[in-house]
């Protein structure tokens, strides 16, 4: 049964036997209680008989023919009828043996004969005492005979009780073995040879002696032992594979790394590509390697770079021809190829196989899926790539098109930015310098007709205005110099606004202030440079023009930068068509401010001098705008 039952059927059928036990215990019990109860009460009942026989006699003796008498032997007649049927609802019954059968046989036979004789003769008071005295002699052997009755049903409930207190004590010895059997011993062993396997000793097994629950559950422990066991012996050798592994990723992200900072920090193409051509030979493991660039439709490959790489392949392989080696394949191979030189027919040029090589790794460089060259790397032994080296060699070919995409984004935008001055330079120039040429020329004509005809009166005008004009073109060429090293170094526009005012005061005499109202986030660089450019236009008017003996600069940061140049000269009208010089200086200063997202707002009138109004615009975001569309344009 050990081997076969569950714990809860075993726990179940213990339970149950004793509690089986207990019930019959107490059943017996309640029925030897029963008994004595039932005992005890015929015992009061016969006693009561005795009582009775006594008060007949008396009233006999007395009066024979009274009521009395006769309701007192109907009275004995039901007493002997109800010890003879007993009542359970009392309890009331005879505990009825042999003895106790004979006896009430004698009280029921003796009780007849007296209750004719004195109900017929009607006894004298000493018969009747006589009589009476015999009769309940014969009630009291009847009363001994229950009390001996009762006597043994108490004995043998004290027998009872004491074999319930032994029952009690044998089921609590009986519940603890078994609870000990059933659970606290198999769970000391389970408990042991967790100990035992939490110490390092893994070789532990539980006993199974049951297949209960606990049977199970040893079983299970002894599985996971044998697999941790298992496990165990090869973990050393998963956990030095493991390492390998990672160390081999570690170094594989290590050389990304490396490669992309120096891909970051290359200055030129020639950098790049030797600096490519040298490190990715030593993240492959090549034994020479070679950077290639293509044409547009892939039909050549120009040699960029090479490391260690033969001075016989370099030289000619300068020039690579699409399909005359096995490198420079066209676009439709665009994939990274493992080549065993060895194996295949010789290419035409097969300049490979002579200078020793026996395989070879071409890695096609892309970007946006337009092939612009090749990365090859060259070993001289036999060479296999997992999946992890191809994802390696890849990125790095990525990277290499994006650093050189990203040089020739920049030489673009620096020649953008050449052009874009140049651009501003020749604006300058025929805005100013090339208009005061024009007048210098036409002036230098008309001195030739004045010496012509001798007109000296004309030649000593003409001769001022081409002083004039030579001075003023001398003041716009330093101006312009100026205008054109204007450099911000710092975040904050002030120092430059000052330098600014400084240098007009020196070249002009005339008083300039600035004023600050407050601050304000700090403008881009290339901001500053416009604003500047756009304030010195407006200070050259001034110079030219206006015959003022005081400028002020004001500047308002919050909540939108906004710049404004008063002067206190003549002014003049600011809706007059003419194309004079003032025009054309506010047409400069709208398209510099144009470029910036900015607006220029003159406010001017005759003799009450001239406001020049520089705003810029609320947000970064419509500068950069405006700037990405000047540029564009």
């Amino acid at each position: 049964m050990r081997g076969s039952w569950t714990l809860t059927a075993k726990l179940f059928t213990s339970g149950a036997t004793f509690l089986v036990l207990a019930l019959a215990s107490i059943g017996l019990t309640l029925w030897v209680t029963w008994n004595l109860e039932g005992g005890a009460a015929a015992v009061n009942e016969a006693g009561r008989m005795r009582m009775q026989t006594y008060r007949l006699a008396l009233e006999l003796s007395g009066n024979p023919a009274s009521p009395e008498a006769k309701a007192l032997a109907r009275s004995f007649d039901e007493s002997l009828a109800l010890l003879k049927s007993g009542d359970p609802s009392r309890p009331l019954f005879v505990p009825w043996s042999s003895a106790t059968r004979e006896q009430f046989e004698r009280v029921s036979t003796h009780w007849t004969l007296l209750r004719d004789s004195w109900l017929a003769s009607h006894p004298t008071p000493t018969r009747a005492a006589r009589e009476a005295g015999e009769f309940v002699a014969l009630v009291d052997g009847f009363v001994a005979a229950i009390e001996t009755q009762i006597a043994r049903w108490t004995a043998i409930l004290h027998m009872f009780q004491l074999a319930m207190m032994g029952l009690a004590i044998g089921s609590a010895v009986m519940m603890l073995y078994a609870g000990y059997l059933f659970v606290l011993n198999p769970l000391a062993r389970l408990q042991r040879g967790l100990t035992a396997v939490q110490q390092g000793d893994l070789s532990t097994r539980v006993e199974v002696d049951s297949g209960d629950e606990f049977g199970q559950l040893s079983a299970g422990f002894n599985d996971m032992a044998r697999t941790l066991q298992s496990l165990y012996g090869s973990l050393e050798e998963k956990v030095r594979e493991k390492t390998a592994r990672l160390e081999i990723k570690r170094q594989r992200l290590a050389d990304l790394y490396e490669v992309s900072a120096f891909l970051a920090r290359a200055s030129s193409l020639d950098e790049l590509a030797r600096g490519f051509a040298h490190q990715v030979r030593r993240v492959a493991r090549a034994d020479a390697a070679a950077v290639r660039w293509s044409d547009e439709g892939n039909q050549r490959y120009l040699l960029m770079a090479a490391d260690n790489l033969p001075a016989v392949m370099s030289e000619s392989e300068a020039c690579l021809v699409t399909g005359a080696c096995h490198c420079g394949q066209p676009r439709e191979h665009a994939a990274i190829r493992v080549i065993p030189i060895h194996l295949l027919q010789p290419a035409p040029l097969d300049h490979c196989r002579r200078a020793g090589f026996r395989t070879l790794v071409s890695v096609p460089v892309k970007l946006h899926e337009r092939v612009l060259g090749e990365v090859d790397l060259f070993y001289a032994g036999d060479a296999q790539l997992d999946d992890e080296q191809r994802d390696l060699l890849d990125t790095l070919a990525s990277h290499l098109a994006s650093a050189m995409e990203s040089l020739r984004a920049a030489a673009l935008e620096r020649e953008a930015a050449v052009s874009e001055e140049r651009g501003l330079l020749a604006q300058e120039l025929h805005d100013s310098i090339a208009q005061s040429l024009a007048f210098l020329k036409i002036q230098a004509q008309l001195l030739r007709d004045a010496m012509r005809r001798e007109d000296k009166a004309a030649m000593e005008r003409i001769l001022g205005e081409l002083d004039a004009g030579v001075r003023e073109s001398y003041a716009d060429v330093r101006e312009l110099l100026v205008h054109f090293r204007t450099r911000t170094s710092e975040e904050d526009i002030e120092p430059a606004l000052r330098t600014t005012l400084s240098k007009f005061e020196h070249q002009t005499g005339l008083r300039a202030h600035l004023e600050m109202q407050g601050h304000g986030v700090a403008l881009a660089p290339d901001v500053q440079v416009q604003v500047l450019h756009i304030i010195q236009e407006a200070l050259s008017n001034v110079r030219k023009h206006a015959h003022a003996s005081e400028v002020v600069l004001r500047v308002w940061p919050s909540p939108a930068w906004r710049f404004e140049v008063r002067d206190d000269g003549k002014g003049f009208r600011v809706d007059d068509g003419a194309g004079d010089e003032t025009h054309v200086g506010l047409r400069i200063m709208r398209e510099r401010a144009q470029r910036i997202g900015a607006t220029v707002n003159v406010d001017s009138s005759p003799g009450h001098g001239c406001s020049v109004v520089l705003e810029l615009p609320r947000t970064g975001d419509e500068v950069t705008q405006a700037r990405a569309e000047g540029a564009t344009t």
